[in-house]
């Protein structure tokens, strides 16, 4: 008997490009299949509640791992890279 193949679901990977603060909403984002800016408003209102949000994205921002640079030829930094 074989067994079935499930999907592969991608792991949390905060990304280089789409980021605005740490990219932890990009990362979630691209883990449930959504947009970053819908994650970024549910974050935001989920603040207004009482609770932890704030720390969890801290504690989040710190745990996940960082996703690998661009590739960019030549070596010159990128728009983002110089501020």
């Amino acid at each position: 008997m074989t067994a079935l193949a499930r999907p592969v679901r991608p792991g949390l990977v905060r990304p280089r490009e789409g980021r605005m603060i740490g990219g932890v909403c990009a990362a979630l984002a691209q883990r449930f299949g959504t947009s970053a800016t819908t994650m970024r408003v549910i974050f935001l209102v989920s603040c207004l509640l009482p609770g932890p949000q704030f720390l969890l994205y801290l504690a989040l921002w710190v745990l996940l791992p960082g996703g690998t640079p661009p590739a960019n030829a030549g070596g010159e930094k990128t728009p983002r890279e110089t501020w």
